[in-house]
């Protein structure tokens, strides 16, 4: 913007030195270049600032076809209460992960299925809030349905929670494949963010139509870009992440 309004100037400069303005005429081009450079500069410049403090686009309004159950927003989660870092249920992540996860919605469709989101985006104090949950001592009211052979203290050690998650650089989502003419989830043999080995994408513990299904979205998802993580069969991270050493704590609003 300082070049731009250097080069306006010394262009005023050389007309009037050229008798191709009058005093009184370069005087008033000034005055109103300056004040236009001002106003572009009070609008421009909140929004780049704006632009790097939120570097994450919401998938669904980009991409409407996708369908979301955004679970650490409600109570349906191995906690059992909203988590914190969410404020509305919405699936954030890079503009580069939204695009590619409408590369993978396309291809599902082929198959008449539709994406079902369960997480994108995750705030670090989400995950903070998971570990000081593993060494409290709240209800439990979801363990049946997320951890049943497993005392809650034991998540960490064993894996199945961390400090830090892939979630949290905006690039990471759990999903599942949902039928487009009954809008009934497919069958992969396990909840999601069950904790428990049967989760393993290739499990033999599992029946064969659900380990199908599970292979079916690990094909889509890698053909669009997305590396699967074995221990957990919703779980894909777009291989080209843009924040690879920047984990984010953005609320979700």
């Amino acid at each position: 913007m300082v070049r731009v309004s250097q080069y306006l100037q010394l262009s005023l400069a050389e007309l009037l030195s050229h008798g191709k303005l009058d005093t009184s005429i370069s005087e008033r081009v000034g005055f109103i270049v300056r004040h236009l450079l001002i106003a572009l500069l009070v609008v421009v410049i909140p929004m780049l600032a704006h632009s790097e403090e939120r570097p994450l686009v919401n998938a669904q309004a980009n991409h409407p076809s996708l369908l979301t159950d955004i679970r650490y927003a409600g109570n349906n989660n191995f906690i059992g209460r909203p988590v914190a870092g969410y404020r509305a249920p919405l699936c954030l992540l890079s503009e580069a992960a939204s695009e590619a996860l409408d590369q993978a919605q396309k291809l599902a469709e082929r198959h008449n299925l539709s994406l079902l989101m369960y997480d994108c985006y995750r705030p670090q104090r989400a995950v903070d809030d998971f570990v000081t949950w593993v060494a409290g001592t709240s209800p439990e009211p979801t363990k049946r349905a997320y951890y049943p052979s497993l005392d809650r203290s034991s998540l960490i050690d064993l894996g199945y929670i961390a400090s830090q998650s892939g979630h949290s650089r905006g690039s990471t989502v759990d999903l599942t494949l949902v039928d487009r003419q009954t809008g009934q989830p497919l069958d992969m043999g396990t909840a999601w963010d069950f904790f428990d080995p049967m989760s393993h994408t290739e499990s033999d513990a599992i029946e064969l139509t659900a380990k199908n299904n599970r292979l079916l979205l690990r094909q889509i998802m890698s053909a669009a870009g997305f590396r699967p993580y074995y221990a957990e069969w919703w779980h894909f991270t777009l291989i080209d992440e843009p924040f690879p050493d920047t984990y984010f704590d953005h609320v979700i609003e």
